[in-house]
C-alpha cells in the first residue's frame, strides 16, 4: 500500500526497530522502559495489527497530497469523463488488461486478448457455465463503458446491473448497449461501489475488473461486495495491488512507496493493498473458498501496447484532445512498467463464495 506503516500503536509507548533489535520507550518521558521480551513480543504484534488495520482502511494521502474521498471520487470521474472517448477509439469497449501467453514472443491481437482475460478469469474462479447453475443476475462493480457487462450478460443470458461514477461512462454504455440490442439486459448506474444502489442478496455474480484499486476502503469494499451477493454466489475481484510484504517487513521501501505514489496521483488511485490483504478481508467477514493468484506474468505486454499506441497519430491526437489529465495518465504509464518489472505492482485475481 502506498502508506508507510509507522512503528508504534499504543497510546504511551512507541516501538523503534534498530537492524535485528527493537526496544520500547516512554513517549512522555523518552526513557527505556523495564519490560520483558514476552511482552515486547506482544505490544509489537499488536502494533502490527493495528498497523494491517489502518492499511486496510481508508487512505487518500498521496505523497504530499491529501485527497478527501469526495475529491478522490470526483477525480476519478473527472479522469474517466476525459479518457474513456480515446481509449474507446483506439481500444474499443474493453477497459482493462489483456491475457497473454507468457511464453509467446508474439502478444498477438490486444482485443482478443481482453476477451481472454474474462473467459480466463471465469474459468479460474469456477464460475459455472451449465444451465442450471451459471449465474443468471450479474454486477459489475466499475463497468467502464460496459465491455464486460454485456460480454457477461451474453454469455451467462443474464440480468446484468453495471455502476460507475464517470456520468460519461454510463451514458456511452447505455448508448453502445442499446445499439447492441441488450438494452433489457443491462443498465448502468451512476453510484459509489462502497454504497450500491441495491438490496442484500441481489447477485448470483458479483464482478469487479480494475476497479478495487480506486477504493479508498479496501475492507468496506469486500463488505460491500458480499452485502450483494446472493447466500452461495460468487465474487470475482481482479485488481492491481502491491506485492506480499516478507515476514520481517511492515512496510514497503521508500523507493517503492515513492513509484506508488506517483501513480496515485496521475490515475486518482488511494493507498494500495497486497492480494494477501485481499484475502484476509475476504475471510475476517466470513467469505468462503477465497482464492488469490498472481498474474504478472500473463500480463506483461499490456501497457507496452498502450504506450504504442498512445504514440500513434491517433492517439496523439485524442491525447490533445482529451486533454491534460488524460495526458498526465499517459505519462505515467512507463512508471507502471516499471513497477510490474520490479516487482513491485502485481496482477491480481481474488475469488470467495457467500456461505449459503
Amino acid at each position: 500500500m502506498a502508506s508507510a506503516v509507522s512503528a508504534g500503536a499504543m497510546a504511551n509507548l512507541s516501538l523503534y526497530s534498530t537492524g535485528s533489535c527493537s526496544s520500547l520507550v516512554s513517549s512522555s518521558s523518552g526513557r527505556p522502559l523495564k519490560i520483558t521480551l514476552q511482552q515486547k513480543r506482544r505490544v509489537y504484534l499488536r502494533s502490527a495489527k493495528n498497523q494491517v488495520e489502518r492499511r486496510l482502511s481508508v487512505v487518500c494521502s498521496v505523497g504530499a497530497k491529501e485527497r478527501t474521498v469526495p475529491e478522490l471520487n470526483e477525480g476519478i470521474a473527472n479522469f474517466y469523463n476525459e479518457s474513456s472517448g480515446i481509449w474507446e477509439e483506439v481500444w474499443g469497449e474493453h477497459m482493462h488488461h489483456g491475457y497473454y501467453d507468457p511464453n509467446s514472443k508474439d502478444a498477438g491481437d490486444h482485443k482478443e486478448a481482453q476477451i481472454r482475460m474474462i473467459e480466463e478469469s471465469l474459468a479460474w474462479a469456477g464460475i459455472p457455465e451449465d444451465e442450471e447453475n451459471k449465474p443468471r443476475t450479474v454486477v459489475d462493480v466499475g463497468c467502464g463503458i460496459g465491455g464486460s457487462a454485456r460480454y457477461l450478460a451474453r454469455k451467462y443470458n443474464a440480468n446484468v446491473k453495471a455502476i460507475t461514477l464517470s456520468p460519461i461512462q454510463a451514458q456511452r454504455g447505455t448508448a453502445i448497449t442499446a445499439d447492441q440490442g441488450l438494452s433489457k439486459s443491462v443498465n448502468f448506474q451512476v453510484a459509489d461501489a462502497l454504497k450500491q444502489p441495491f438490496s442484500d442478496g441481489e447477485f448470483d455474480l458479483v464482478w469487479s475488473m480494475e476497479s478495487g484499486e480506486h477504493m479508498p476502503d479496501k475492507r468496506k469494499f469486500v463488505q460491500e461486495l458480499a452485502r450483494v451477493a446472493a447466500p452461495d454466489g460468487r465474487i470475482l475481484i481482479v485488481t492491481w495491488c502491491h506485492r506480499d510484504l516478507k515476514p520481517a517487513e511492515l512496510s514497503l521501501s521508500p523507493e517503492e512507496l515513492e513509484l506508488l505514489d506517483k501513480i496515485c496521483d496521475a490515475y486518482y488511485l488511494p493507498a494500495w493493498c497486497s492480494p494477501s490483504d485481499y484475502v484476509r478481508i475476504a475471510e475476517s467477514i466470513g467469505l468462503k473458498d477465497v482464492k488469490s493468484a498472481d498474474w504478472s506474468e500473463y500480463v506483461t505486454p499490456f501497457w507496452p501496447a498502450v504506450m504504442v499506441s498512445a504514440l500513434s497519430l491517433k492517439g496523439l491526437f485524442g491525447l490533445a484532445k482529451a486533454g491534460w489529465t488524460t495526458i498526465k495518465g499517459a505519462l505515467a504509464m512507463g512508471l507502471m512498467v516499471q513497477g510490474y518489472q520490479r516487482g513491485l505492482i502485481k496482477f491480481a485475481l481474488i475469488t470467495a463464495r457467500k456461505a449459503s
